[in-house]
């Protein structure tokens, strides 16, 4: 009887043994959960079923792994791409189905990667501080690795022993180790760079059960790295002092604010998000003992709501930073970050509304969690609400304001640089009606994996255009951008958050700039009204600056759409010059200017069948100045979007302008309505150190006064400013009044 119990036991111990794999993303109990599940959640079927199309046609293609030769959106690189998702979906396939076509798939072509991987040197492209070695750099061999890592999961178990320790010894650990201790300037940096690097050596490491590589994923490698080793088009990175300096563990320490806001920005965030949160899964299967979607008070769930908190109403992320316009929550990472959230969070029904949304789940736990729940008439609608998002390790280093009402959107940044991916545009803000850009944000001058454009890289024009401060929303001080166009100097500070309330009738957000320039304080206060009046809510802007007699100021605006009218004699331009030489300047063309007469310049412009009218208070001297991107733009890299610059010269002053949104086009009847602007008249009643107040006056006839103080944001403090009509008082940080007549 006990020998037959001690055979019964070490039966179980093999069956057990064998079953070992897969744990990364799909577990064997998860397998079971979904094949017991299919053919009852529709949503899950239907991507399971598109993905199975998907990868019969691959199979029928046959498998094609070329010598690596091109950079982004050449053939190499881009049919090396597609074998790396390929072979992830197929080990799911083959996990889910049993067919093992799948199986036989994955490894024939992963022993085609295992032949050619020592015969090759560094990519033959030299563009990269890290040359890869399927790619031009390793950050795309980062991502062959986290995704094939799945694949190779998948199988493990099914792989005779042979063919095993061939691709472990062969290609795997040696890959790893190339991407790691071969080039340390990728892997021990804070940078989502590294992120993929130690994503991808941390989920192979467990896919061997290979501990040195999971202790460097998770840890970092135990060297120093200079930053000169790790600039390009990617570079910078944060520097650290102290234990924690490189690895997985220090990415989640140091790149992310308690709110969950990623320093580089939301795009860049969305492009992380997969390792972050690819390889947490596969730690929390592996690993739980780590609780890692725990640490740092459920950081990682946090993240995925910032990132959804940063889209307008089409979904679409802000662009901020480096950033291609267009990119959502569509994208294949939150098609993953999403229901990853909802399966390890608390099962928020509003995450289902963007699930149902983005069409599809992943193939896994998580798919199978939130498809189900959609199955099951969960779903709500997600609530974006106004908020302001943290940066910085501890949440102290700048932020970004989003304020919401009805279909409007004003995002505002006072957020760290974003190191390498950073744009010089402290105090920039952007504005949405609905999913349509009305003052918008550039993003970045790139064509990504578009062969055309420079490879698919960054282009030229991202330095000497979109990152400049002109470029943006906010105040040039004397033709020269912030932080004299320095990395290093705009890492050394961030943004001053000031102000930030909102209520049903009033949102406003306020923020200092005190290091852009030497000698010059600047500080933006934005609100958005409901009033009665209006059809829309109306924005006021108010940019005040204490700076030396003789400044020079230019506050540009680069709207969308096509100008209607001004109520100011425009002198245009038949022979364009460039506005400068340098700071961006280079590639503006001045195509008209005014000089500014009377106490308001008003302009109206018409974009998406809507209108749009600024109103801004003009001082003595004041200049308006239509531009043109495009100067010295030999491959017309840069869109040829129309801007407006309001210059003036002098010291201490306050910019104050109005938004307003109004008005529509039917083409179909050709009737406008409301096509003209509410605001008649807008005065500043008051500039100072520490308080500005404006008033203005609408068609109907009625009044506003809104007045701030600038060094007093307590909602007890009690102020008074003296006005033409008397003083002032109001107490809190704000005041806004209608006047009564």
């Amino acid at each position: 009887m006990r020998i037959a119990t001690t055979i019964w036991l070490l039966f179980s111990f093999l069956i057990l043994k064998a079953q070992d794999h897969p744990n990364l993303i799909l577990t064997v109990e998860g397998v079971k959960s979904i094949q017991s599940s299919l053919g009852k959640i529709p949503l899950f079927d239907q991507s399971l079923e598109t993905i199975r199309n998907q990868i019969d046609e691959e199979i029928k293609a046959g498998i094609d792994v070329p010598i690596p030769k091109d950079l982004a959106g050449g053939y190499t690189h881009e049919r090396h791409k597609a074998n790396f998702f390929t072979m992830q979906k197929a080990g799911v396939l083959f996990q889910i189905t049993k067919e093992e076509k799948y199986a036989v798939y994955v490894r024939d072509m992963l022993l085609e990667y295992a032949k050619m991987y020592p015969t090759l040197g560094k990519h033959p492209a030299e563009r990269s501080y890290a040359r890869g070695k399927f790619f031009w750099q390793c950050l795309n061999d980062a991502n062959w690795l986290v995704y094939t890592s799945q694949a190779y999961d998948c199988i493990y178990e099914w792989v005779d022993k042979k063919t095993r320790k061939k691709l472990n010894q062969e290609l795997f650990r040696p890959y790893a180790e190339y991407i790691s201790i071969e080039n340390p300037q990728f892997f021990n940096r804070i940078h989502n760079h590294s992120t993929w690097g130690n994503a991808g050596v941390g989920m192979i490491g467990l896919v061997m059960d290979d501990e040195e590589l999971v202790t460097w994923a998770l840890n970092g490698l135990d060297v120093k790295i200079s930053s000169n080793k790790a600039k390009d088009n990617d570079g910078g990175s944060i520097q650290l002092k102290g234990q924690k300096e490189a690895g997985f563990l220090a990415q989640l320490d140091h790149a992310f604010s308690p709110d969950g806001y990623y320093t580089e920005g939301p795009y860049y965030q969305r492009y992380a998000m997969y390792p972050f949160l690819i390889f947490a899964q596969a730690l929390t299967n592996k690993k739980p003992e780590l609780s890692i979607l725990n640490y740092r008070d459920d950081l990682l769930i946090k993240a995925v709501y910032a990132l959804i908190n940063q889209t307008n109403s089409a979904g679409e992320f802000f662009p901020i930073n480096d950033a291609q316009k267009g990119m959502s929550l569509a994208s294949r990472e939150l098609v993953n970050a999403v229901s990853m959230a909802y399966h390890y969070g608390e099962k928020d029904p509003q995450l289902l509304s963007i699930i149902e949304a983005q069409g599809r789940v992943p193939i896994n736990d998580s798919g199978l969690s939130a498809a189900s729940g959609i199955s099951s008439g969960k779903s709500q609608p997600y609530k974006f609400k106004s908020t302001e998002l943290s940066d910085g390790a501890n949440g102290d280093e700048g932020a970004l304001g989003i304020l919401r009402k009805d279909d409007l959107t004003l995002v505002m940044k006072y957020a760290k640089h974003g190191m390498g991916h950073g744009h010089f545009d402290r105090l920039g803000f952007m504005l949405y009606d609905g999913a349509n850009e009305v003052i918008q944000d550039y993003g970045s001058a790139r064509w990504v994996n578009i062969e055309h454009k420079d490879g698919g890289g960054y282009l030229k024009e991202n330095n000497s255009w979109a990152k400049q401060t002109i470029a943006h929303n906010t105040l040039v001080v004397d033709k020269d951008s912030h932080f004299d166009g320095s990395v290093e100097a705009a890492e050394k500070s961030s943004g001053t958050p000031y102000y930030f309330s909102t209520t049903d009738d009033i949102q406003i957000v306020s923020a200092k700039e005190l290091n852009a320039y030497e000698g010059v304080q600047m500080q933006r206060t934005m609100a958005v009204l409901k009033l009665e009046e209006l059809e829309n809510p109306l924005i006021i802007d108010l940019f005040s600056v204490q700076a030396p007699e003789g400044t020079r100021y230019d506050l540009p605006l680069y709207y969308l759409g096509e100008l209607m009218s001004t109520n100011q004699k425009v002198q245009t331009n038949n022979d364009l010059i460039p506005m400068g030489k340098n700071d961006g300047y280079q590639h503006l063309w001045l195509e008209a200017q005014s000089d500014l007469i009377g106490n308001v310049f008003r302009m109206t412009w018409f974009n998406n069948k809507n209108f749009y009218t600024m109103t801004s208070a003009v001082k003595a001297g004041d200049q308006s100045l239509l531009t043109r991107i495009g100067a010295n733009d030999p491959n017309f890299n840069l869109r040829r979007d129309p801007g407006l610059i309001h210059r003036r010269i002098g010291g201490n002053t306050v910019f104050a302008s109005l938004y307003e949104l109004h008005g529509r086009y039917s083409y179909s009847d050709e009737i406008p309505v409301n096509s003209f602007t509410s605001i008649v008249d807008l005065d500043i009643l008051h500039e100072s150190k520490n308080y500005v107040a404006i008033q203005f006056q609408l068609k109907s006839g009625d009044e506003y006064r809104f007045a701030f103080s600038l060094y007093d944001n307590n909602e007890t403090s009690n102020h008074t400013v003296d006005i033409s009509s008397g003083p002032l008082n109001w107490s809190g940080a704000y005041y806004l009044n209608k006047i009564d007549k």
